[in-house]
């Protein structure tokens, strides 16, 4: 009889030569695998959920200059539905595909204002292709980023 890998994750702490640090859960192939906090030499925060050793599943990622996104990660991107603020406070709420702003979803401006037309529909590589209203999406994507705060707060 083969043994299958522990499913119990290991809790632990390590700091990497290059200043990384980590405090979290890891499997048993020594990769951060499970719950998370890791703070990169740039100052860039990720609290969440990490598969094999990237950000995967939900999480909140800060930047240094103020910038954050709360939402779904894979293999290490913003994917999936979510919520990204720049540092000068404007705002997109929707999808976003391999860590690009790519999908539905609506531009909130500095000012609170959506812009005139409305900056709401379908973007692809950051850019607007086409206006639609969509609203389930950016529903969606509201819910999904304060599921990832949640979560967080709950480490």
């Amino acid at each position: 009889m083969i043994d299958a890998e522990p499913s119990a994750a290991k809790t632990g702490a390590y700091k990497y030569e290059d200043g990384t640090k980590y405090v979290g859960e890891w499997n048993s192939k020594g990769q951060k695998h499970g719950m998370g906090h890791l703070v990169l030499p740039d100052g860039t925060r990720y609290d969440g959920s990490l598969m094999s050793g990237l950000c995967s599943g939900l999480g909140v990622m800060s930047f240094p200059d103020g910038a954050k996104y709360e939402g779904e990660f894979m293999q290490g991107w913003f994917h999936g539905h979510g919520v990204f603020w720049r540092a000068d406070g404007m705002k997109f709420e929707g999808e976003f595909r391999g860590g690009r702003v790519w999908g539905l979803g609506l531009v909130t401006f500095c000012d609170g204002s959506n812009g005139f037309p409305r900056n709401e529909g379908f973007f692809q590589d950051c850019k607007m292709i086409r206006r639609k209203r969509c609203s389930e999406v950016v529903q969606r994507a509201q819910k999904v980023a304060y599921m990832a705060r949640a979560q967080c707060q709950q480490m």
